[in-house]
């Protein structure tokens, strides 16, 4: 697998490689490099603006023939905190790829900076976030604290699976 921060922007024939390779692929959204992205990311609309950018690099893997592909909305990389939520709340945006989604927020300033915390304080608020992303669409977390992140998606998968309670049902047992 590669996970590559940079969507194969930063190196050239990088994708051709990843081509060549035919290994799972993480294509991660970055606004600027590693040394600017946290200076003023700007975005029109975050979501539909990663989205565009999925798209395009979607298209350009798919010609040169990579087929496994997995998203990573790139949470603190080029986003203000704002960004990061808006991205959590919305990460069903990016299902109309067809791809899975990976997040990666284990202990990131977008929990830190909320809370006010270190980020080994940042425990709790990472499981929160990785439940949030969960429910809102993510099928992969790229974690540091694994029997926390495995204890969520226990959780998650268990509480997709109740059914809702019929309300025509209740009504007509009274």
């Amino acid at each position: 697998m590669i996970n590559d921060v940079s969507a194969g922007e930063m190196e050239e024939g990088f994708l051709e490689t990843v081509a060549e390779l035919q290994v799972p692929y993480v294509l991660m959204h970055m606004q600027g490099t590693p040394a600017t992205m946290q200076q003023n990311p700007t975005y029109d609309d975050v979501v539909d603006d990663i989205l565009s950018f999925f798209i395009g690099k979607i298209a350009t893997l798919w010609e040169l023939g990579v087929k496994d592909i997995i998203l990573d909305p790139g949470l603190g990389f080029g986003k203000t905190v704002a960004h990061n939520y808006e991205i959590v709340k919305k990460l069903d945006s990016f299902k109309v790829t067809g791809l899975p989604i990976m997040v990666g927020a284990s202990r990131k300033s977008m929990v830190c900076r909320l809370l006010d915390v270190k980020p080994e304080e940042a425990l709790n608020g990472t499981t929160v976030i990785h439940t949030l992303s969960l429910l809102n669409g993510a099928s992969i977390l790229r974690v540091h604290d694994v029997r926390e992140a495995r204890e969520a998606v226990r959780i998650v998968k268990y509480y997709n699976s109740v059914p809702q309670t019929n309300v025509e049902e209740i009504t007509s047992n009274e």
